[in-house]
């Protein structure tokens, strides 16, 4: 499954760009760059087309808006390059950034190129094929990075106007809501539920830190032999907010069956070595120093972000109808907004039992 994802294509017709005011305008903006451009088009990714860019023996990396109509506040590369720029001069691990381009005349839409990192996206959590001890670094590995972004001092670095502190997860699921209605393609019960319980019980948590949005084992890029991590991938949605919602959105894959989305559910976690979702969570708070939270509220953190991902696969949906998705498994990214909205209201369901 993975090899429909990982490494390169043809660019789709779609999404042809055009080489030689490529190359003209990136000669004139980033030192030593030089032609001429091969640029092909990387398989993965559902919302902002990326591609790989080979010139003068080196490779880059170009993330772009996609073309046709677009929902607001979506596919923000500005913003993708604001983050990766600043937590790069940390030495948190990102691609180096180059230049960001916001001139549609160029190749079409607003663009950004930075480094192409080397070495193995892995897609399945379970970690098929590798021993028993490099899927517990592995995860530890991904433990240890998102604790140490929700450790950087956003203000800082720069980011103090990333996002507004405070009231994040009201703001998101107001901003959810929106893009879902506004995507919405069918009746979902289960959503509907959501949008009406969520903003009447958010929990009393308010830290604020740099949030990555969609921190995942297949948006991180690992060195091709060990497990180091060396660039986490797709900053899309990030922002300042809540660091708890970003990691229980990380911890999802614990709640989700195995047998659906790759998650990690009903798997032999001690047999495979990977930690049961008690112990990931534990090693999280111990690194940030954070206290950990009731069970309901990391109940509410989960249903919310169940509700979220269904919003955001929704919005996947609504692209293969408008004719925009980047991804030509976007069909099957769109069809699980259904049964992740109804995950998360069986959270919801846990909640009110125990009340």
């Amino acid at each position: 499954m993975s090899d429909l994802f990982i490494g390169v294509k043809p660019v789709e017709e779609r999404h042809r760009i055009d080489a030689g005011r490529l190359e003209d305008f990136l000669k004139s903006r980033v030192e030593g760059f030089r032609g001429p451009l091969l640029v092909e088009q990387f398989k993965g990714g559902q919302s902002n087309p990326t591609y790989r860019v080979t010139a003068g023996g080196k490779r880059y990396a170009l993330r772009k808006k996609p073309p046709g109509k677009l929902l607001p506040s979506a596919h923000a590369v500005d913003r993708e390059f604001k983050v990766i720029r600043a937590l790069h001069q940390t030495g948190f691990p990102v691609a180096k950034p180059y230049v960001l381009c916001e001139d549609d005349a160029v190749i079409g839409t607003s663009f950004y190129l930075m480094d192409c990192i080397e070495g193995r996206v892995l897609w399945d959590p379970a970690l098929p094929g590798l021993p028993k001890q490099e899927r517990s670094a592995i995860w530890d590995e991904l433990n240890r990075v998102i604790a140490l972004l929700h450790s950087i001092d956003y203000k800082s670095v720069g980011l103090q106007d990333f996002g507004k502190a405070g009231s994040y997860i009201e703001r998101q699921v107001g901003r959810w809501t929106k893009q879902y209605v506004a995507s919405e393609t069918e009746k979902i019960e289960a959503m509907d539920n959501l949008i009406a319980w969520l903003p009447k019980n958010i929990p009393a948590t308010d830290e604020t830190t740099v949030v990555h949005g969609d921190y995942r084992l297949d948006n991180t890029v690992f060195h091709p032999t060990e497990p180091r991590l060396l660039a986490v991938l797709d900053w899309e949605l990030s922002t300042l907010g809540d660091p708890l919602a970003d990691f229980s959105y990380h911890c999802m894959s614990w709640h989700i069956p195995s047998t659906m989305f790759r998650g990690l559910g009903g798997l032999p976690h001690a047999e495979l070595g990977i930690p049961t979702e008690g112990e990931y969570v534990e090693r999280y708070f111990k690194r940030t120093g954070r206290k950990r939270v009731e069970p309901s509220v990391w109940d509410y953190y989960m249903a919310y972000n169940m509700f979220r991902l269904a919003a955001i696969c929704q919005g996947i949906a609504k692209r293969i109808v408008d004719g925009t998705a980047s991804s030509e498994h976007a069909r099957e990214a769109g069809a699980r907004a259904r049964p992740l909205g109804e995950l998360g209201w069986a959270q919801v369901e846990k909640i009110l039992k125990r009340s």
